[in-house]
């Protein structure tokens, strides 16, 4: 299983119809799940609590991926290996999206892999819509099925 932990919760409809259409290509490949955390306003607390939320739903024995400006930029083929190579070997891989304060220390050290899309930033709920799509995608490749350009 596929679990995206996020932070903070959509609001426009156009976001939330783009990760439902992904969400229904994705399930001939992967049961997928968004988990949504309440976002914290306080700045000085939001990383702490949020990383408590984020934490509790996380397993022991899952492969936690946390998106991090500073994690490791992959193509699109390289993302799919890497996703095909880390389901052989887990069988609950978490992704991670924190909120606009980023991450605190405590996801980080529990991740296994930080991962980069990108040096830029991205609106949070835009980013869900962009994960979903690479990992279609990955899995497109993965299956060598027509999509990847």
């Amino acid at each position: 299983m596929i679990k995206i932990i996020c932070v903070g919760k959509i609001k426009e409809k156009f976001y939330a119809e783009a990760i439902d259409e992904y969400l229904k290509r994705l399930s001939k490949y992967a049961k997928i799940q968004i988990i949504c955390v309440n976002d914290e306003k306080i700045k000085e607390k939001a990383l702490e609590k949020e990383a408590e939320a984020i934490l509790k739903n996380i397993k022991k024995d899952d492969y936690v991926i946390t998106l991090d400006l500073n994690g490791q930029e992959l193509s699109s083929i390289e993302f799919a290996s890497k996703l095909d190579q880390t389901l052989i070997k887990h069988s609950d891989i978490d992704f991670v999206i924190g909120g606009s304060y980023g991450l605190d220390e405590k996801v980080k050290n529990r991740s296994d892999y930080a991962l980069s899309f990108s040096k830029m930033t991205f609106p949070h709920q835009l980013f869900r819509v962009i994960l979903l799509e690479q990992i279609y995608r990955g899995f497109k490749i993965i299956n060598n099925e027509t999509y990847h350009k």
